[in-house]
């Protein structure tokens, strides 16, 4: 039993979820929510990765589920203070280290690219503007003349810190050197360079060709080799988009498969129809059952070779699946029910007592009945009792029609 679901609901996953299952719902969120296909969407983002940070990690998930967020805080199970949200969505699509830095090889980075189905279908280019970090060209990477090795730092770049955080505690951290920022180097700010102010790099605008080939799917990986921030004597990280798909207005990808759904009326359930299909490259298919066939509610029919193409493979393609859904009149005149009956099959015949009952049938809203069916309150002895529609008075009835 937890005592805390928030970091499971934000993931849409049970309590007792799989780490298999973790990560699909985790890949599945981050793509749909990621800063690059929803700039508004941050702050979820970082709720996503924080959740999944915690429950992926076996010992910070039994501590959230004993205690919650405050517990994970106060044990210093890292409740308080998550990594990078990007990070983790690197380690997931940044492929090779996972995309965090290896020695003299700059950290890559991972944006998602949201398609339409139509453009995995028929493949497409797309045009993405990025920024990137370049080596000035001023100063060749240097910074500026008469560069010299840090004194704070010694050239590592980095500094300790240690802050009192109360009586007789103190707290060590690493950070960046405020006198070289981190650069390891320093020089007069006389001697710096003018263009990029001594940081040797400078920010860039670049717009790389994405070629979407046919038939890629979710998840799969563009990469750019190269293409990454660059840094003097290290060098640079890849650039790698990773494919999101939009959701369709008709169609739904299961693997090789697309389902649709079609509604039918009961004269074409029952007398057969034609219905035109248009495909997701423009074409015009027509499906014909033949009047006498009768399609039942819920029916599933494909056709073969129009589902989505296989990658690098484009000629073999997987089905297109339709679903039926037929539409009944919500009246019938009572004079042409007579005439329907001597068409239609001979009815069963039903053998009603005389000591049976008759009642009368009303239409049922489902969202209250099941409003209703929660209402209940716990007793001292443990047992739950129904109270009514607002807790305290009558429930909810049929609604008539």
């Amino acid at each position: 039993m937890v005592k805390e679901t928030k970091f499971y609901d934000i993931l849409g996953v049970k309590p007792n979820v799989t780490n298999d299952e973790l990560k699909r719902a985790y890949k599945k969120l981050a793509l749909k929510y990621h800063p690059d296909k929803n700039p508004n969407e941050g702050e979820r983002f970082k709720l996503i990765a924080a959740a999944y940070e915690t429950l992926s990690d076996p010992e910070k998930r039994k501590i959230y589920d004993q205690g919650g967020e405050q517990a994970l805080k106060e044990g210093g199970a890292g409740g308080g203070g998550f990594h990078n949200p990007f990070d983790i969505f690197e380690m997931f699509f940044g492929g090779g280290g996972g995309g965090r830095r290896r020695a003299n090889r700059g950290r890559d980075k991972v944006h998602a690219i949201s398609l339409s189905l139509e453009e995995l279908y028929n493949g497409s280019v797309r045009k993405m503007a990025l920024k990137k970090r370049v080596i000035c060209q001023t100063c060749d990477g240097k910074g500026g003349k008469n560069v010299t090795t840090c004194r704070r730092c010694k050239g590592r770049g980095m500094v300790m810190r240690v802050v009192q955080i109360g009586p007789g505690m103190i707290q060590q951290s690493q950070s960046a050197c405020d006198d070289c920022q981190g650069q390891g180097e320093s020089c007069a700010p006389e001697d710096r360079c003018k263009t990029c102010n001594g940081q040797k790099t400078v920010q860039e605008r670049k717009v790389l060709e994405v070629h979407i080939d046919k038939g890629m799917d979710v998840g799969q990986k563009i990469p750019f080799l190269g293409e990454g921030d660059q840094e003097p004597g290290i060098e640079p990280g890849d650039i790698i988009f990773v494919i999101d798909e939009q959701e369709h207005e008709y169609f739904t990808r299961k693997g090789l498969n697309l389902t649709m759904k079609m509604e039918i009326s009961l004269t074409e359930a029952l007398c057969g129809f034609q219905r035109p299909i248009r495909t997701l490259d423009g074409r015009t298919l027509v499906i014909t059952q033949m009047p006498g066939d009768v399609v039942k509610h819920g029916d599933i029919k494909c056709i073969m070779n129009e589902g989505m193409p296989m990658y690098k493979n484009p000629f073999e393609k997987g089905k297109l699946i339709v679903q039926f859904a037929v539409k009944f009149p919500d009246k019938v005149d009572p004079a042409v029910a007579g005439k329907l009956e001597h068409l239609l099959p001979k009815r069963e015949e039903v053998m009603i007592t005389e000591d049976a009952e008759e009642v009368i049938m009303e239409d049922l809203d489902l969202e209250s009945e099941q409003r209703r069916q929660m209402r209940y309150e716990e007793d001292d002895n443990g047992e739950r009792h129904y109270m009514g529609g607002d807790g305290h008075g009558q429930g909810v009835s049929c609604q008539t029609s």
